[in-house]
Protein backbone atom coordinates (compact mmCIF):
# COMPACT_ATOMS: atom_id res chain seq x y z
CA UNK A 1 0.00 0.00 0.00
CA UNK A 2 1.07 2.99 -0.81
CA UNK A 3 0.85 6.05 1.43
CA UNK A 4 2.65 9.41 0.32
CA UNK A 5 1.74 10.47 4.12
CA UNK A 6 4.24 8.08 5.26
CA UNK A 7 6.85 9.02 3.39
CA UNK A 8 9.00 11.59 5.07
CA UNK A 9 10.80 12.87 1.59
CA UNK A 10 7.36 13.14 0.36
CA UNK A 11 6.46 15.82 3.22
CA UNK A 12 9.26 18.16 2.45
CA UNK A 13 8.93 17.92 -1.49
CA UNK A 14 5.28 18.75 -1.11
CA UNK A 15 5.72 21.90 1.53
CA UNK A 16 8.31 23.31 -0.65
CA UNK A 17 6.09 22.79 -3.83
CA UNK A 18 2.65 24.59 -2.12
CA UNK A 19 5.23 27.08 -0.62
CA UNK A 20 6.58 29.04 -3.86
CA UNK A 21 4.59 31.00 -5.56
CA UNK A 22 5.31 34.43 -7.44
CA UNK A 23 7.21 36.97 -5.72
CA UNK A 24 7.06 40.75 -6.85
CA UNK A 25 8.95 42.52 -4.85
CA UNK A 26 12.50 41.51 -3.08
CA UNK A 27 15.16 42.70 -0.52
CA UNK A 28 18.33 44.24 -1.80
CA UNK A 29 19.97 40.67 -0.05
CA UNK A 30 22.69 39.79 -2.90
CA UNK A 31 22.53 36.34 -3.84
CA UNK A 32 26.29 34.59 -4.52
CA UNK A 33 27.15 33.13 -7.98
CA UNK A 34 27.64 29.68 -6.31
CA UNK A 35 24.18 29.65 -4.90
CA UNK A 36 22.83 30.64 -8.59
CA UNK A 37 25.24 27.73 -10.01
CA UNK A 38 23.92 25.36 -7.34
CA UNK A 39 20.62 26.02 -8.23
CA UNK A 40 20.75 25.50 -12.18
CA UNK A 41 22.89 22.42 -11.75
CA UNK A 42 20.04 20.94 -9.66
CA UNK A 43 17.90 21.78 -12.17
CA UNK A 44 19.34 20.26 -15.30
CA UNK A 45 18.22 17.24 -14.18
CA UNK A 46 14.67 17.87 -15.48
CA UNK A 47 13.55 15.77 -18.44
CA UNK A 48 13.58 16.62 -22.00
CA UNK A 49 12.58 14.83 -25.24
CA UNK A 50 14.98 12.44 -26.32
CA UNK A 51 17.79 14.40 -23.88
CA UNK A 52 17.96 17.64 -26.01
CA UNK A 53 18.32 20.05 -23.11
CA UNK A 54 17.02 22.83 -24.75
CA UNK A 55 17.60 25.44 -22.14
CA UNK A 56 19.94 28.42 -22.87
CA UNK A 57 20.35 30.23 -19.05
CA UNK A 58 21.67 34.08 -18.71
CA UNK A 59 22.05 35.11 -15.44
CA UNK A 60 22.69 38.42 -14.34
CA UNK A 61 23.36 41.23 -11.41
CA UNK A 62 25.16 44.19 -10.68
CA UNK A 63 25.89 46.39 -13.90
CA UNK A 64 25.24 44.13 -16.22
CA UNK A 65 21.17 43.68 -14.67
CA UNK A 66 21.22 47.38 -14.42
CA UNK A 67 22.06 48.05 -17.85
CA UNK A 68 19.73 45.17 -19.48
CA UNK A 69 17.24 46.38 -16.78
CA UNK A 70 17.59 50.31 -17.87
CA UNK A 71 16.88 49.14 -21.70
CA UNK A 72 13.95 47.63 -21.04
CA UNK A 73 12.53 50.49 -19.05
CA UNK A 74 13.20 52.50 -21.71
CA UNK A 75 11.82 50.28 -24.41
CA UNK A 76 8.35 49.95 -22.42
CA UNK A 77 7.95 53.67 -22.41
CA UNK A 78 8.46 53.97 -25.52
CA UNK A 79 5.89 51.66 -26.14
CA UNK A 80 7.52 50.93 -29.88
CA UNK A 81 7.22 46.97 -29.51
CA UNK A 82 3.38 45.30 -29.77
CA UNK A 83 1.59 44.30 -27.00
CA UNK A 84 2.82 40.67 -26.49
CA UNK A 85 0.06 38.36 -26.82
CA UNK A 86 0.81 35.82 -24.47
CA UNK A 87 -2.79 34.67 -24.13
CA UNK A 88 -6.22 33.95 -26.58
CA UNK A 89 -8.58 37.53 -27.02
CA UNK A 90 -10.90 34.11 -27.16
CA UNK A 91 -9.46 32.83 -23.39
CA UNK A 92 -12.32 29.89 -22.39
CA UNK A 93 -14.33 31.44 -19.44
CA UNK A 94 -13.01 29.68 -16.11
CA UNK A 95 -9.75 30.70 -17.29
CA UNK A 96 -10.52 34.50 -17.84
CA UNK A 97 -12.45 34.12 -14.97
CA UNK A 98 -9.22 33.02 -12.43
CA UNK A 99 -6.94 35.41 -14.93
CA UNK A 100 -9.35 38.66 -13.80
CA UNK A 101 -9.04 37.51 -9.95
CA UNK A 102 -5.28 37.84 -10.41
CA UNK A 103 -5.21 40.98 -11.83
CA UNK A 104 -7.85 42.40 -9.27
CA UNK A 105 -6.18 41.04 -5.92
CA UNK A 106 -2.61 41.93 -7.53
CA UNK A 107 -3.35 45.71 -8.37
CA UNK A 108 -5.68 46.03 -5.29
CA UNK A 109 -2.51 45.04 -2.87
CA UNK A 110 -1.03 47.98 -4.70
CA UNK A 111 -3.54 49.84 -4.72
CA UNK A 112 -4.19 50.84 -8.31
CA UNK A 113 -7.38 51.23 -9.49
CA UNK A 114 -8.30 49.28 -12.60
CA UNK A 115 -8.83 52.81 -14.73
CA UNK A 116 -5.50 53.65 -13.55
CA UNK A 117 -3.61 53.07 -17.46
CA UNK A 118 -0.71 55.28 -16.19
CA UNK A 119 -0.18 53.57 -12.64
CA UNK A 120 -0.52 50.24 -14.20
CA UNK A 121 1.98 50.85 -16.65
CA UNK A 122 4.38 51.90 -13.97
CA UNK A 123 3.26 49.18 -11.93
CA UNK A 124 4.04 46.98 -15.32
CA UNK A 125 7.52 48.46 -15.47
CA UNK A 126 9.11 47.11 -12.55
CA UNK A 127 8.93 43.95 -14.46
CA UNK A 128 12.16 44.95 -16.10
CA UNK A 129 14.15 45.94 -13.22
CA UNK A 130 13.26 42.09 -11.93
CA UNK A 131 11.22 43.51 -9.30
CA UNK A 132 13.97 44.51 -7.21
CA UNK A 133 15.76 41.07 -7.37
CA UNK A 134 19.36 40.81 -7.06
CA UNK A 135 19.67 38.54 -9.55
CA UNK A 136 17.99 38.16 -12.74
CA UNK A 137 17.60 35.07 -15.34
CA UNK A 138 16.70 34.75 -19.08
CA UNK A 139 15.55 31.81 -20.63
CA UNK A 140 16.59 31.43 -24.20
CA UNK A 141 15.61 28.56 -26.87
CA UNK A 142 16.26 27.80 -30.17
CA UNK A 143 13.67 29.22 -32.43
CA UNK A 144 13.48 26.44 -34.47
CA UNK A 145 12.50 23.88 -32.12
CA UNK A 146 8.67 22.42 -31.60
CA UNK A 147 6.25 22.85 -28.68
CA UNK A 148 7.42 20.05 -27.14
CA UNK A 149 10.82 21.33 -26.24
CA UNK A 150 9.18 24.32 -25.13
CA UNK A 151 7.29 21.71 -22.40
CA UNK A 152 10.54 20.28 -21.73
CA UNK A 153 11.38 24.39 -20.89
CA UNK A 154 8.36 24.79 -18.90
CA UNK A 155 9.20 21.53 -16.85
CA UNK A 156 13.23 23.12 -16.58
CA UNK A 157 12.02 26.42 -14.99
CA UNK A 158 9.59 24.89 -12.21
CA UNK A 159 12.64 23.23 -11.41
CA UNK A 160 14.33 26.15 -10.86
CA UNK A 161 11.79 27.92 -9.05
CA UNK A 162 11.88 24.83 -6.53
CA UNK A 163 15.42 24.16 -6.38
CA UNK A 164 15.39 27.74 -5.54
CA UNK A 165 12.65 27.43 -3.05
CA UNK A 166 14.13 24.19 -1.39
CA UNK A 167 17.38 27.03 -0.03
CA UNK A 168 14.74 29.61 1.11
CA UNK A 169 15.14 31.40 -1.95
CA UNK A 170 11.96 33.11 -3.85
CA UNK A 171 11.08 33.67 -7.75
CA UNK A 172 8.86 35.24 -10.42
CA UNK A 173 8.65 33.71 -13.74
CA UNK A 174 7.63 36.61 -16.25
CA UNK A 175 6.80 36.22 -19.42
CA UNK A 176 6.89 40.15 -20.18
CA UNK A 177 10.37 39.63 -21.04
CA UNK A 178 9.17 38.10 -24.55
CA UNK A 179 8.21 41.20 -25.79
CA UNK A 180 12.01 42.61 -26.09
CA UNK A 181 13.78 39.92 -28.20
CA UNK A 182 15.24 42.59 -29.77
CA UNK A 183 16.66 44.99 -26.84
CA UNK A 184 17.37 41.20 -25.04
CA UNK A 185 19.20 39.89 -27.85
CA UNK A 186 20.99 42.78 -28.42
CA UNK A 187 22.37 43.23 -24.37
CA UNK A 188 23.10 39.28 -24.06
CA UNK A 189 24.59 38.90 -27.45
CA UNK A 190 22.05 36.15 -27.99
CA UNK A 191 22.55 33.55 -30.81
CA UNK A 192 20.86 34.77 -33.99
CA UNK A 193 18.72 31.34 -34.06
CA UNK A 194 17.64 32.28 -30.40
CA UNK A 195 14.58 33.67 -28.94
CA UNK A 196 13.58 34.87 -25.20
CA UNK A 197 11.33 32.09 -23.34
CA UNK A 198 10.93 34.11 -20.16
CA UNK A 199 13.02 36.16 -16.89
CA UNK A 200 12.77 35.45 -13.83
CA UNK A 201 13.40 37.59 -10.82
CA UNK A 202 15.49 35.52 -8.08
CA UNK A 203 16.46 36.33 -4.45
CA UNK A 204 15.04 37.18 -0.74
CA UNK A 205 11.15 37.76 -0.46
CA UNK A 206 10.26 41.01 1.30
CA UNK A 207 7.90 39.53 3.20
CA UNK A 208 6.52 43.02 4.19
CA UNK A 209 5.36 43.86 0.67
CA UNK A 210 1.30 42.72 1.34
CA UNK A 211 1.74 41.86 -2.94
CA UNK A 212 4.01 39.03 -1.78
CA UNK A 213 1.26 37.92 0.46
CA UNK A 214 -1.46 37.39 -2.09
CA UNK A 215 -2.71 34.02 -1.84
CA UNK A 216 -4.50 32.80 -5.75
CA UNK A 217 -6.78 30.06 -4.99
CA UNK A 218 -5.95 26.77 -6.86
CA UNK A 219 -8.94 24.74 -8.58
CA UNK A 220 -9.91 21.42 -6.83
CA UNK A 221 -8.62 17.90 -8.16
CA UNK A 222 -11.87 17.08 -9.34
CA UNK A 223 -12.24 19.95 -11.75
CA UNK A 224 -9.78 19.39 -13.65
CA UNK A 225 -9.13 15.71 -13.50
CA UNK A 226 -11.00 12.83 -14.91
CA UNK A 227 -9.96 8.71 -13.52
CA UNK A 228 -10.88 5.90 -15.72
CA UNK A 229 -10.75 2.15 -14.72
CA UNK A 230 -10.06 2.84 -10.76
CA UNK A 231 -11.74 1.35 -8.45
Amino acid sequence: MIDRHAHSDALVVDAIIRSRRAIRYFTDDAVPRRVVEDILDVARAAPSNSNTQPWRVYALTGERKAGLSEALRQAHEQNAHPPLRHLPDALPDDMRSRQEAFGASYYSALGVAKSDVRQRARVTARNYDFFGAPVGLIFAIDASLTKYSWLDYGIFIQTVMLAARAVGLATCAQVSFARFQNVIARHLDLPPDHEVVCGMSLGISDEASPVNRIDMAREPVRHFSTFLGFD
